[in-house]
């Protein structure tokens, strides 16, 4: 039987590759009428590429991403504290890509339709319900505006790659409620400008409380000599500020924010005119949810944001998400379309996964930030006055130890899913 993917993004259509790439058949249902390139920029870690690589697409990626060649961290001032190679530069074999979330949702779209037929995405069908059946799973859809009924579909397993707002996970936790806000507020566009630095750089800077993150994901504007920049702004309030209730479509108002930037002039990047220059802005809440003990139910089991909903920290959100799909894949390879496939994928992803939320709620790796602020607010001439080179580079690799991606453990392990390509 078919195994039912509820959610086109970027975790349901690597999932629906990655089957259709050991021969199990899958069909993805996704709630709007017609997906589209929205969003903005993502970065792609070394891990997650190399999953995309062996499911054949890194020349589509490299045609339109930016491969990142560093990450470096700056006071709010604009002063250096730290950078570090990334990608290739940094010895991995794969690199780090930035790009337009929209853009990598298209070549998954594309690839899917190609290699699994044009009737693998079904649109307008939105979960509503579901239930087990002696042989699988019969899931429910509805038009998610009119709440029209749809198709009911009936397959081996139900994948709920829905979301932050997944139908599924409601189910499981009826009781959750929202996500929780840690009360950082995010304003993120898209601005054409001029190159900074080397032209292939993200950075950031700030601290806990004000933060500014940027870097190019246009490759063909790159190769012209020209940069479409990603931004975030981000402010955090105190635990008892009143702000609206979380809207991923909420355009952003820049006089909610713009002035706290209005003096983050560097030489080596203009904030505030950047930040003018936007086409549009959106307003983001920083939301997670708890880590669960469990995310399967017999024949139904949870992946990406519907899972791990994580704050947009280290880079791991879209990375995470590609690994959940590839550690499924090899777990139905072993075990077939079964609840013990779904198990053993929870077994290894939960913790994993876990472990990262939880480290991203401590700042994760961009805690070093926070420790300058606190012991240099003024500036300093030296970094090395303020942060040790030890405390620099433990942060830095214990993280990627944690989220899976440091170097020689993912360069030398074998591949998640192997495939006989006889």
């Amino acid at each position: 039987m078919t195994v039912l993917i509820a959610g086109a993004g970027i975790g349901g259509l690597t999932l629906a590759l990655s089957l259709h790439q050991i021969g199990v058949k899958a069909r993805v249902y996704e709630s709007v009428d017609r997906l589209e390139a929205l969003g903005v920029g993502i970065n792609l870690l070394p891990h997650a590429v190399r999953e995309l690589t062996e499911l054949g697409l890194q020349d589509e990626l490299a045609r339109v991403a930016i491969p990142t060649s560093s990450l470096s961290y700056y006071s709010k001032r604009g002063q250096a504290i730290w950078s570090e190679p990334r990608g290739v530069a940094a010895g991995y074999r794969w690199p780090q890509f930035s790009i337009h979330r929209g853009e990598l949702q298209m070549i998954l779209h594309r690839a899917t339709l190609a290699r699994l037929g044009r009737d693998s995405i079904v649109t307008g069908h939105h979960l509503a319900d579901f239930e087990e059946t002696a042989k699988g799973v019969r899931a429910r859809f509805v038009d998610r505006r009119t709440r029209e009924a749809r198709d009911t579909a009936e397959g081996s397993l139900l994948i709920a790659a829905d979301g932050i707002h997944s139908t599924v996970r409601a189910q499981f936790v009826p009781d959750e409620g929202p996500p929780l806000w840690n009360g950082a507020i995010l304003w993120r566009g898209v601005t054409e400008g001029r190159p900074f630095l080397d032209g292939r750089s993200m950075i950031m800077a700030g601290h806990e409380w004000q933060k500014f993150v940027c870097y190019p994901i246009s490759r063909q504007a790159h190769d012209q000599g020209r940069a479409v920049l990603n931004w975030i702004a981000e402010l955090k309030f105190k635990p008892d500020h009143v702000w609206r209730r979380e809207d991923w479509s909420r355009p952003g108002r820049l006089e909610e924010f713009l002035p706290k930037f209005e003096d983050w002039q560097f030489d080596w990047l203009d904030v505030p005119g950047l930040i003018r220059g936007a086409h549009a802005c959106f307003e983001y809440p920083m939301v997670d949810r708890n880590p669960l003990e469990r995310w399967t139910r017999g024949r139904v089991t949870l992946l990406g944001d519907a899972a791990h909903p994580m704050y947009p920290i280290g880079s791991n959100g879209a990375s995470q998400g590609i690994l959940d799909a590839r550690v499924l894949t090899r777990e139905i390879q072993n075990k077939g379309p079964t609840t013990a496939a779904l198990e053993a994928y929870e077994a290894e992803r939960n913790p994993a996964t876990a472990r990262i939320v939880l480290a991203n709620r401590g700042n994760g790796p961009e805690q070093v930030m926070q420790l300058v602020e606190e012991r240099a607010p003024s500036g300093y001439s030296r970094i090395e006055d303020v942060l040790s080179v030890s405390e620099l580079e433990g942060a830095a690799a214990g993280y990627k130890r944690l989220a899976g991606f440091d170097r020689e453990t993912l360069n030398a392990r074998a591949p998640i899913v192997v495939v006989d390509r006889q």
